[in-house]
């Protein structure tokens, strides 16, 4: 069965245009899920409105208010709705182009996948994707989806486009209220060399594959078992030693890794420094900071 369009209307550059239909690009459908059962009857909860003078109500008599004072509502109805008409009620109306990277990865929403309407679509729909795509750009438009105007980017995406509906400015906070008080600093020269060797061992592709939710596998793990009558086994998360310092911390984690084919040239640049730290500490050199010795000559053996 094919998907239900979420938004249906037209995609606009100047006086070009064509019918576009939009899909959610993502879904929650596998995710596991609950329902509320009653303790006693294992019957499902069925939430009901209730008016606080009149108990339960109908949803057929439900209304839309709008709360523009305590307890005080306008009430709003569908006619007020479809008497706001907006040209992107209807109409992706492209205002400007930008490089991708320029769209702050925080203001960026929901994905969605956007196709022609119809065979007669298809073919201004393929040469708007393949200028975009050449030009390298995403285009900036708007459109109203769910009762609210959002602005969003379009991109080319295989054979079809991709659409990102992106956040009010207002919607996002800022981040004084969470950095202000991190010092900036200068981290030591030869820890912060140490910990990019530490990222360089670990470097890959990455493929979203290789990252399961592993609790949901376990969830469903633990509900098989439920169903065949046995009593979950409860496994217990691995202990973690105390970490002294940072130091110590990044002598450990070296330790533990091994390098990839590609960062030998690397893991030998740092090695270097381990050989001159021993001779330093033979004379007296790196006693000041033992430590450091000590995390500089476990690089040297990850390495080997």
């Amino acid at each position: 069965m094919a998907p239900r369009a979420s938004w249906k209307g037209y995609l606009k550059l100047s006086l070009v245009s064509c019918p576009v239909r939009l899909y959610p690009a993502t879904t929650t459908s596998e995710r596991i899920s609950f329902n509320q059962l009653h303790k006693k009857t294992h019957n499902r909860i069925n939430m009901k409105p209730v008016d606080p003078e009149l108990g339960l109500v109908e949803r057929s008599d439900l209304i839309k208010g709008y709360e523009y004072e305590d307890k005080q509502y306008i009430i709003i109805e569908d006619t007020d709705l479809e008497a706001v008409r907006i040209e992107s009620n209807h109409t992706m109306n492209i205002e400007a182009f930008v490089d991708e990277r320029e769209v702050d990865v925080i203001y960026q929403d929901a994905p969605y996948y956007m196709a022609p309407d119809g065979a007669m679509a298809e073919e201004t729909f393929a040469v708007l994707r393949e200028a975009m795509r050449k030009s390298g750009k995403v285009a900036i438009a708007r459109l109203v989806l769910s009762s609210r105007e959002r602005v969003v980017t379009i991109g080319a995406r295989e054979n079809g486009m991709f659409v990102c509906t992106l956040r009010n400015p207002n919607e996002v906070r800022g981040t004084a209220e969470y950095f202000g008080n991190i010092p900036a600093g200068n981290p030591d020269p030869e820890m912060l060399q140490l910990a990019e060797a530490l990222i360089k061992q670990k470097e890959t592709t990455f493929d979203p594959k290789n990252y399961e939710d592993r609790y949901e596998i376990a969830l469903m793990a633990m509900i098989r078992e439920k169903l065949k009558g046995h009593k979950p086994i409860i496994a217990a998360a691995p202990e973690r030693g105390n970490v002294i310092n940072l130091m110590d911390a990044l002598k450990a984690s070296l330790s533990q890794s091994k390098p990839p084919a590609k960062s030998k040239s690397k893991a030998d640049e740092i090695a270097k420094p381990a050989k001159s730290a021993g001779k330093k500490a033979a004379t007296g050199g790196a006693a000041e900071n033992p430590l450091k010795a000590n995390l500089l000559k476990a690089v040297g053996k990850s390495k080997k």
